[in-house]
């Protein structure tokens, strides 16, 4: 049969083309791309059903070196609208808003620090300071604080964390560790570098526990730029990663570390931190959760940081359950580093909307001055949120382990941006995995901005062939059990020797 040469060349076309499908379909395919299995911190989170909880996990009063009062900090959480607060004083657990076991010992510090002491108490009911009746009253075990409103209707309860507590009592040492939710830590001496003593304490009792504040304790706080911040090459730096890093891989229970507190000044470089101790820990499969809190021991500072925990109820079961599952957002109105206000510039400022060129104007005119601080050799300012601008919100979270994306969708949010091994990797809402391959280890974590402050969001552990494989620790000496030794050992014999009460006779206190 004879094949015209028209056929014939029609046939010859059709040839190479399917030659070629198999490569174009590869392009524009599956091939070459990464089978990520995303571990969602979230999952299980109805964001329709659950609210999203205020919670300030790091508090102090009149009972350790606050400057305040119990009362005076209380109401001021609960006008700031505070669903759940943590009374965290120094060696003083937390035992209730109408009950306390005053330490003679902080007493000592308080005088020796000229603080004033007042161990005032709130009743189970009484008058707050703005008129409104308030009440205190306990709930399947839990303990609320209520006011009765001007117009005689009730206003929210806030939830007291049961057991909160600073462990380092004289307040004169590095190692600060809060705990919740397990009687520890009461009138016990400190720990001088030592955070491994508390930590596995209230692990063993099935508390929870987080390293506080880690860059005033680092010198982190005392560089002025993110390089030098946490630089492994410095010995002193190095030991100090490895000793987070080892705290976190043995005791489940210490669930991270402070990310941003107390208007961001001490911890303005522990992002940093935060995302060098991912890339150690997170190859074992164990996550580190950053979490925002005011550490206040005033009153002007109490809504500079929180939680926003994820819960279906108000009860502190739900809370560590929140806590320890990484069911939450850490919240701050402050940002002290140059590096993260330069990046969060250039992603707003090229916003079409009137929000966004204002917003942008504030962190331009924050920029210039710090940077300008930084050149003086001496940086004193940090970005803050104008009072009454409403926070951004994350309203829904979705992991698609099919097509390997994870989308962050958030109200009064301005941008939002993607962290790989501590590089932004991505802008937008969505990240798209394999559009990233190059630059992804073990996690990725988002950070959700907006004129109102900025959320960051606990980070999604990745695993997939060819992720980074745990690295060999070793063995780690933790020198901090000599210094704790040294220095908690002339506190111990005073507590012995010396007749407090009779000294806060004679100094009439």
């Amino acid at each position: 049969m004879k094949i015209s040469k028209k056929i014939l060349a029609v046939l010859l076309a059709a040839a190479m083309l399917l030659s070629f499908a198999p490569c174009a379909f590869a392009e524009g395919g599956d091939e070459g791309r990464i089978d990520y299995t995303i571990s969602n911190p979230y999952a299980g989170v109805d964001f329709d059903s659950y609210h999203q909880y205020k919670t300030d996990l790091h508090s102090h009063t009149l009972f350790s070196d606050g400057g305040y009062t119990l009362p005076e900090m209380v109401e001021r959480h609960y006008e700031l609208g505070f669903d759940i607060m943590a009374i965290t004083d120094h060696g003083s657990v937390s035992y209730g808003y109408t009950e306390q076991d005053h330490w003679d010992v902080m007493k000592l510090v308080s005088l020796v620090r000229k603080k004033r002491i007042d161990s005032s108490l709130l009743d189970e009911s009484g008058t707050a300071e703005n008129g409104n009746a308030y009440k205190v009253f306990k709930q399947g075990g839990d303990e609320f604080y209520q006011q009765t409103l001007a117009d005689g209707t009730d206003g929210q309860t806030m939830l007291r964390v049961p057991y909160g507590v600073e462990n380092n009592p004289t307040s004169f040492n590095n190692a600060h560790v809060n705990s919740w939710f397990v009687d520890y830590g009461h009138k016990v001496i400190g720990g001088t570098s030592n955070y491994e003593r508390p930590i596995s304490n209230v692990d063993k009792l099935g508390g929870l526990s987080v390293i506080n504040h880690p860059g005033e304790y680092s010198n982190a706080r005392d560089e002025l730029y993110t390089a030098d911040a946490y630089n492994a090459e410095n010995p002193m730096y190095n030991y100090k990663i490895n000793k987070f890093a080892h705290l976190l891989r043995t005791y489940g229970t210490c669930i991270g570390i402070d990310v941003n507190s107390k208007g961001d000044y001490r911890t303005r470089f522990d992002r940093k931190l935060w995302d060098i101790l991912l890339q150690k820990v997170t190859p074992t499969g164990r996550n580190v959760l950053g979490i925002a809190s005011t550490d206040s021991h005033n009153l002007d500072i109490v809504d500079s940081g929180y939680v926003l925990a994820l819960m279906p109820e108000k009860t502190s079961a739900a809370l560590k359950k929140s806590l320890e599952s990484g069911q939450f957002f850490a919240a701050s109105k402050y940002i002290g580093n140059y590096d993260e206000l330069v990046q969060l510039y250039e992603e707003v400022r090229v916003i079409k909307s009137l929000e966004a060129s204002r917003v942008a104007g504030k962190l331009s005119e924050a920029v210039e001055n710090i940077a300008a601080q930084i050149e003086n050799g001496k940086q004193k300012d940090q970005y803050k949120v104008e009072d009454g601008t409403v926070a951004p919100k994350v309203t829904n979270i979705i992991v698609d382990n099919t097509a390997d994306t994870i989308t962050v969708t958030a109200e009064n949010a301005l941008t939002v941006h993607w962290i790989a091994d501590g590089k932004v990797i991505h802008v937008g809402n969505k990240l798209d995995l394999n559009d990233h391959s190059d630059e992804i280890g073990s996690y990725v974590r988002a950070e959700v901005f907006g004129a109102g402050g900025i959320l960051y969001v606990e980070p999604f552990l990745l695993s997939y062939d060819g992720a980074p494989a745990p690295e060999d620790e070793g063995h780690f000496y933790d020198f901090g059990t000599i210094a704790s030794l040294i220095c908690d050992t002339p506190v111990r014999i005073l507590e012995i020797i010396l007749p407090l009460g009779l000294i806060f006779k004679l100094a009439g206190k």
